[in-house]
């Protein structure tokens, strides 16, 4: 700025602000109308299966955040909400949504034989007691996909010897086809939009073809062979009248229950096929008050606290004592002594429990083979529970003695000295100087270290997957934490209950919040202190 004088006030000439560039402002322009054709794009093709699915509250939402995202980006205003616009909708779309949807899981019986709706429910009741009876229609039968010969999904081409009409059927029911090509013996030979299997990869998915039934008002068609097809006659059908399903065969009746979302008989058996409905606080109640499921559940509770604490706090207690022996000057070597010890976190971890769980074992396992001992170390719960801490000990020190190392950097060497001479000696300075200034700073580090190992489901599952088992609670393992209980529960081979896995879910997150907002209260009061 330049000052002049004119016979009056001194004025100063206002600086002229810079215009960018013609070939920037295109470039700019180009790159938004790129951005913002690619997320019309995306909503277009997001739309179709809102549509499809009829899921017009999704629709609504979808259209208006578009809608909004481009007059946000068209118009010059709102500079700052430019750029909190994409990280608030990937939080919500990653984070906020998920929760949300695991929260409304946790009130319905989700699982399976729970898992559609009512009709979906009576369809699969209705096919699955399908028979042949004499008289069923017979029908040429041609297997098809839509997608690839050996996995996609399995298609029924079925022709009347009747009329010659062909029909494609799949587990939604038949409909009708012209694009077809009809052999001599009635079987298709080429369709539109679908890929004929030959008779050898018919042969390798033969038990899915002979799975796969296509819905029909009286019953359903099933594959008799790779060639011919029958329609079948529903042993079980339902009847509208008294909302109930009834065995044609022997006059059983299973009424519908809209409470458990299951067709259940006057001695109360349940048929196996259900329907989703809402059980309200039933899978919390469960979890406290079922004698089956709260027993287990405290006691792995507690485990899960006891091993989250021990992880934590036997790897900052090794790691801080490394890093205290290595901070000194007197130490020579001291970077290759931190590069060998830095050595297990640069491992990959799924691979390193692997590692540890074969050398754990009892017979050939190199612990044993080392000490000469022959210990089942996953056979006892105590031996297990050992095994697993020192598993996690040796994985997790690095990343403490790495954080505590920076620390310790940090803190001035004048503080230690002015302790020596005021006559603390080395534990009352490390207690009463360094200690205190490491927890202000490492304090958020072991919050969040606790809780992922409170959720450290590869420790678990990659070298005891639980065990070992009690032989009157196979769900439940010695070793098990709330979320390998959880994943088990979810994804079992007993079958999933999604419902309770998300209301047990719901249990980790309220413990893990609590205890979060415990620490960092505690941390506050620490900065306080210290301040």
């Amino acid at each position: 700025m330049t000052a002049t004088k004119l016979g009056g006030p001194v004025t100063r000439a206002r600086p002229v602000p810079e215009r960018p560039e013609p070939r920037t402002r295109t470039t700019g322009l180009l790159v938004k109308i790129v951005l913002l054709g690619l997320t019309v794009a995306i909503a277009v093709w997001a739309a179709f299966p809102l549509i499809g699915g009829g899921h017009w509250a999704g629709l609504a939402v979808l259209a208006a955040t578009t809608a909004g995202l481009l007059w946000l980006y068209v118009t010059p205003r709102h500079i700052p909400l430019k750029y909190l616009a994409p990280g608030t909708i990937l939080l919500i779309l990653f984070q906020v949504f998920p929760v949300l949807y695991t929260a409304s899981t946790a009130f319905t019986n989700f699982g399976d034989g729970h898992r559609g709706s009512k009709q979906d429910a009576v369809v699969a009741i209705q096919t699955a007691s399908v028979k042949q009876v004499p008289g069923s229609p017979q029908y040429a039968l041609t297997v098809a996909t839509t997608g690839d010969p050996a996995t996609g999904p399995l298609i029924l081409l079925v022709t009347d010897p009747a009329t010659r009409r062909v029909s494609a059927g799949d587990a939604d029911g038949l409909k009708p086809l012209d694009d077809v090509t009809v052999g001599s013996t009635g079987r298709v030979t080429a369709a539109g939009g679908y890929t004929v299997l030959t008779a050898g990869q018919a042969a390798r998915r033969s038990a899915e073809i002979i799975a796969l039934a296509v819905p029909t008002p009286g019953g359903a068609i099933r594959s008799s062979g790779l060639s011919r097809a029958y329609e079948g006659r529903a042993g079980r059908v339902y009847d509208q009248g008294c909302d109930c399903i009834r065995d044609t065969t022997t006059g059983r009746i299973w009424t519908a229950d809209d409470d458990v979302g299951a067709f259940v008989a006057a001695d109360g058996e349940r048929l196996t096929q259900g329907w989703k409905v809402g059980v309200g606080l039933g899978n919390f109640a469960r979890v406290l008050t079922e004698p089956a499921v709260a027993g287990p559940f405290l006691r792995t509770l507690v485990w899960n606290f006891a091993f989250a604490a021990g992880s934590t706090g036997g790897t900052f207690a090794l790691g801080l004592l490394v890093a205290m022996a290595l901070h000194s000057p007197r130490v020579r070597g001291r970077t290759a002594y931190r590069v060998l010890l830095v050595l297990p976190y640069a491992m990959p971890s799924f691979a390193m429990l692997l590692v540890w769980r074969d050398m754990f074992n009892t017979d050939f396992g190199l612990v044993n083979n080392l000490f000469g001992a022959h210990v089942d170390w996953f056979g006892g719960s105590a031996s297990a529970r050992f095994a697993v801490i020192l598993v996690q000990l040796w994985l997790g020190y690095p990343y403490m003695f790495l954080v505590a190392t920076g620390a310790l950097q940090a803190i001035p060497r004048e503080l230690a000295e002015a302790a020596r001479i005021d006559g603390a000696g080395a534990w009352a300075g490390f207690r009463r100087i360094t200690l205190p200034l490491l927890m202000v700073a490492l304090t958020p580090l072991l919050i969040s270290s606790f809780a992922f190992n409170f959720n450290n489901f590869n420790a678990i599952h990659l070298t005891t997957e639980g065990a070992p088992f009690p032989a009157d609670n196979p769900a439940t393992g010695a070793t098990d934490l709330l979320i390998t209980y959880t994943y088990r529960l979810a994804f079992g081979g007993g079958g999933a209950q999604y419902g309770f896995a998300a209301a047990i879910s719901i249990f980790i997150f309220l413990l893990v919040a609590v205890v979060s907002a415990a620490s960092f209260r505690r941390t506050r009061h620490l900065e306080e202190v210290h301040s």
